[in-house]
């Protein structure tokens, strides 16, 4: 038997941001960081509320997926997999609710752990962790949207006046 390498998995190439969709969530795109600093993903959400539903611990929570846009409100619910304490890039401890759902770009669809956070104050209304790029995606810091902006994130321009002369008196 003659010894062959393995084959590489090839890693799909993703940009340091993004735009994502989260189905199972009901959230069609959402701006997203790349962060390979962060070892978890995150997801902006307010109002989070755990209850039980049959024997199951759930929580729900709303969404505001486009960053500073807070007429768009995605409301979500999902199994909570555990409360989890998670250390911010500042070294700030918070307990944090923690979900499982799909993630979508490109094509792609595959399970990642979210933690549901209040988000305001960041640029990004989601951070996405090492453990849902792993052994998927590598990412390259000189670009960003490398998939396209989707149809409801694109605000209109705004139209520039022409400013009307007034007529001068004599």
């Amino acid at each position: 038997m003659i010894w062959q390498p393995m084959q590489k998995k090839v890693l799909t190439t993703i940009g340091w941001r993004e735009w994502v969709g989260l189905p199972d969530l009901g959230i069609e795109a959402v701006n997203a960081k790349v962060d390979t600093g962060a070892r978890s993903s995150a997801l902006h959400a307010f109002n989070i509320e755990a209850f039980e539903r049959d024997g199951v611990d759930m929580v729900r929570f709303a969404v505001h997926p486009i960053q500073r846009d807070s007429k768009i409100t995605v409301e979500c619910e999902a199994p909570m997999l555990e409360r989890r304490w998670v250390k911010s890039s500042v070294g700030h401890r918070t307990f944090r609710p923690v979900i499982e759902t799909q993630i979508a770009w490109l094509g792609q669809t595959w399970d990642i752990e979210l933690t549901l956070v209040n988000r305001d104050e960041m640029g990004f209304r989601m951070l996405i962790g090492r453990q849902a790029m792993r052994s998927r995606l590598l990412v390259d810091p000189s670009r960003s949207f490398i998939g396209p902006k989707p149809a409801h994130a694109v605000r209109p321009q705004k139209k520039k006046r022409k400013k009307k002369r007034r007529k001068r008196r004599q």
